[in-house]
């Protein structure tokens, strides 16, 4: 049962991406985030919510990251000034599929975010860094760390600078494994139990008001309404595409069982069969089978 609006914390997705989208609130709400969780100060940042990165292609996977924050020059490699590309995604999806795939997932997510992020013709040197923060309520790893931190290295040399701008954090909020500044677990408690006895500190409890400002708003109100009804319809609509290729399914079944009564299949007839996607073909050909005394006049009637 979808929960009420009031009820929501900020691992949920619309209360995140409301709040890291208000105009008025989404600054501030990032710049306490990734104070929090990198443990320090940052410079100017540019947030873009729900940043729709679409396939290059027809037949390409698209994809959308929850908010896009970028920070102006804060690391000064050479003669470069780069900038920083944060993606932070609270994801509750611990299905075991899910959960195995959320390496790739990341990997995707960042070399979707390079190819539209270095111009033609620019130098490698000038490619932006790039933080990728998954906010998990379940542990992403199994070794029950508060904190994942994963960048690129050398197997056979372990202790090689590799800096390829690139790293991943996997933040579990029920982790107990680890040393983490005193903030960071009480941010972490305050994900998962968005409520104002969590607001520990000043600025969770900054947040908490942030909170209670937009679960009380009344076109945050009509917003949450209206995504619950997107996700009925689209999983309404998702049972009855399963039951339609159930029924597909079914009737190709029961027809090659007709016609193997009748005598071998022809590859070509199997092959219009499998091919065939109107169920009201496949039900017309299911009453020509049933008429029919051999597979020649079952193509006749075809």
């Amino acid at each position: 049962m979808k929960k009420k609006l009031e009820e929501l914390n900020l691992l949920d997705d619309f209360l995140f991406g409301t709040l890291i989208s208000h105009p008025v609130y989404r600054e501030r709400f990032a710049r306490i985030l990734i104070k929090t969780i990198l443990n320090r100060d940052i410079k100017i940042l540019k947030i873009i919510p729900q940043m729709n990165y679409f396939g290059q292609d027809t037949d390409r996977h698209g994809t959308r990251l929850d908010v896009y924050i970028e920070e102006e020059g804060y690391v000064v490699q050479g003669d470069v000034q780069l900038s920083s590309i944060y993606d932070i995604e609270p994801d509750q999806n611990s299905n075991e599929t899910a959960r195995n795939a959320l390496p790739r997932r990341v990997r995707f997510y960042r070399s979707t975010i390079d190819t539209r992020n270095l111009q033609s013709g620019a130098a490698y040197n000038r490619l932006k860094n790039i933080i990728i923060i998954m906010l998990l309520p379940y542990d992403p790893f199994g070794y029950d760390r508060m904190v994942y931190t994963v960048k690129n290295m050398c197997l056979e040399e372990p202790e090689m600078e590799f800096d390829d701008g690139a790293l991943n954090l996997f933040i579990y909020t029920r982790g107990k494994t680890g040393v983490i500044p005193q903030e960071l677990k009480e941010l972490l408690q305050y994900l998962e139990n968005t409520t104002w006895n969590n607001a520990v500190n000043e600025p969770l409890r900054e947040v908490q008001r942030m909170v209670d400002k937009v679960k009380y708003d009344k076109e945050v109100s009509i917003s949450y309404m209206k995504s619950y009804e997107r996700d009925w319809m689209m999983r309404n609509e998702g049972l009855a595409t399963g039951r339609l290729e159930g029924e597909y399914i079914r009737l190709i079944k029961t027809l090659k069982d007709f016609l193997s009564d009748l005598g071998t299949i022809p590859e070509k007839i199997m092959t219009r069969i499998d091919n065939e996607t109107d169920i009201t073909i496949l039900e017309r050909w299911m009453k020509l089978a049933a008429k029919s005394d051999s597979i020649e006049a079952f193509i006749e009637r075809m």
